[in-house]
């Protein structure tokens, strides 16, 4: 579970990132979930776009590919997001968990 502090730090990095996902009109079908997932083991965090195609609540569908990639939900802004899931070998220093 992801605290504030480090939705904060995980928001800042995404905010230059260009979505690596996008999920259309077919939403959340095996092909789109595999690639999340290969895209979270070499990045860490991905942007997530939902086309105007997609039927799915915007909630619903970050909620769902996350859970789906064992992923959590750093941040849900309009029609994107950001997924995060660490990797054996963290590239990205989160801030600690502790309580300031």
């Amino acid at each position: 579970m992801l605290t504030g502090k480090q939705k904060r730090f995980l928001r800042a990095l995404g905010h230059g990132l260009k979505p690596v996902i996008q999920i259309g009109k077919k939403e959340l079908e095996e092909g789109v979930i595999a690639e999340t997932g290969t895209a979270l083991a070499c990045h860490e965090l991905v942007k997530v776009k939902l086309l105007e195609s997609c039927m799915l609540d915007r909630r619903e569908a970050a909620d769902a590919l996350a859970a789906a990639c064992g992923a959590e939900v750093a941040q849900l802004l309009g029609r994107t997001f950001l997924l995060y899931r660490r990797a054996e070998e963290p590239k990205l220093a989160l801030p600690s968990s502790s309580a300031d």
